[in-house]
């Protein structure tokens, strides 16, 4: 198989930490929030040709294609065959928005008042087909839809198209909007969710996490291509890995068995060993199986003197689901941009049970930028890792 460089040109979030790149890193060092991580004050007008369209558009699409807006202006004009450029967006529940109010609809009005949008509004590959009629990309136009490692899944995936030869440039990343009635009350009731509203990965009183929605996207390149062209590379996709733990519907594996497997694959794919890697955006997520199940895959795989430095973003942003691994591996290119590593907010007293690991809480933490990881584990046992590594 060809094996190309893949370079990160472009990046943009639509986030409950901020809205762009640079409201998003400043919020991820700010304080812990309290209560739901909803996005305030989104206008997606400006991001449509005309209202009617945007309308048309559940939020979840909405904010992936303001994220890609800010992602291509990041990486400028890029003059690429439309048939080798594509898109790959990750979620995990697609258009629910829609879909839950149209079945309001439905109950109170009857069938006949049930919109004829709602179906190309509520399908999951919306947020890829729009990017792709937007753009005239008439490439690989494709959808990711593992839970909560749907964003990891598919930057992975879109960066073998281009490593591979079959694509010079794929916008990819994930994007989310989960907050209905429904949706809400469901990870409720399997007491999923935090009940003091404090997302505190690694924590000992963590007690569950806290949902957000919102995008985020990054510009996938041939690197030759992105040099030739003058772009401004802001990092390398060296390689990632997809594993499943087959054996749980919501646990992870005992162990943290599939995590650590889906590590090692990456880094094997990068051409990496675990010494080699400085920092981990941990998946993190606050909930008692997973972060302990994680903390021990880390210490099976990189050891404990003194291991890579570690945190989790969702101490700011909360849990976005299939948006979450794309919103982290922005993080991790933004950490190396601004040579800061974001502290794991909330956090106050690591759990002693957990297995030793080197947690960034407080401050920001300065650091000479090196090769990275972002870890995704989804609900069905779905594993995601991305190695990421400065330009």
């Amino acid at each position: 198989m060809i094996q190309r460089r893949v370079a990160v040109t472009g990046l943009g979030v639509v986030s409950s930490a901020g809205i762009g790149t640079e409201a998003y890193f400043d919020g991820l060092c700010g304080p812990a929030p309290v209560g739901d991580r909803r996005i305030a004050d989104f206008d997606p007008a400006p991001y449509f040709d005309s209202p009617k369209e945007a309308r048309r558009a559940d939020p979840y699409v909405q904010y992936v294609v303001a994220a890609t807006a800010e992602a291509l202006a990041q990486a400028g004009e890029i003059q690429a065959n439309p048939a080798r450029c594509g898109t790959m967006i990750g979620t995990g529940v697609g258009g629910i928005t829609t879909l839950e109010n149209q079945i309001g609809v439905l109950n109170s009005k009857g069938p006949n008042r049930v919109s004829p949008f709602l179906v190309p509004m509520m399908m999951a590959n919306a947020g890829s087909a729009t990017l792709s009629m937007k753009y005239g990309w008439m490439g690989p136009c494709e959808n990711v839809a593992t839970a909560c490692a749907a964003g990891t899944h598919a930057i992975g995936n879109a960066a073998r198209l281009i490593s591979t030869g079959r694509c010079d440039m794929v916008a990819a990343g994930g994007s989310e909007a989960p907050f209905t009635p429904t949706a809400t009350a469901g990870f409720t009731n399997m007491t999923a969710l935090s009940t003091s509203g404090v997302s505190r990965p690694f924590d000992i009183d963590r007690d569950g996490f806290v949902m957000t929605e919102g995008a985020a996207v990054l510009v996938l390149e041939e690197w030759e291509m992105a040099q030739a062209r003058g772009a401004a590379i802001l990092g390398e996709i060296l390689g990632s890995a997809s594993t499943a733990d087959a054996h749980h519907i919501t646990a992870p594996a005992p162990g943290g068995n599939g995590a650590v497997y889906c590590m090692e694959l990456a880094l094997e794919d990068a051409g990496l060993q675990p010494a080699d890697i400085i920092h981990v955006n941990a998946h993190g997520t606050s909930t008692d199986l997973n972060d302990a199940a994680e903390a021990e895959a880390l210490a099976k795989v990189f050891g404990t003197s003194p291991g890579p430095l570690v945190t989790s973003t969702k101490g700011i942003t909360g849990h976005g689901l299939g948006a979450a691994g794309a919103l982290e591996a922005a993080a991790v290119l933004l950490a190396m941009q601004k040579r800061l590593i974001q502290p794991t907010a909330g956090l106050r007293q690591l759990d002693p049970e957990l297995a030793p690991i080197r947690v960034v809480t407080g401050e920001p933490m300065a650091w000479t930028p090196g090769p990275s990881i972002s870890n995704s584990f989804g609900f069905g046992g779905h594993n995601g890792t991305l190695v990421i590594g400065p330009a």
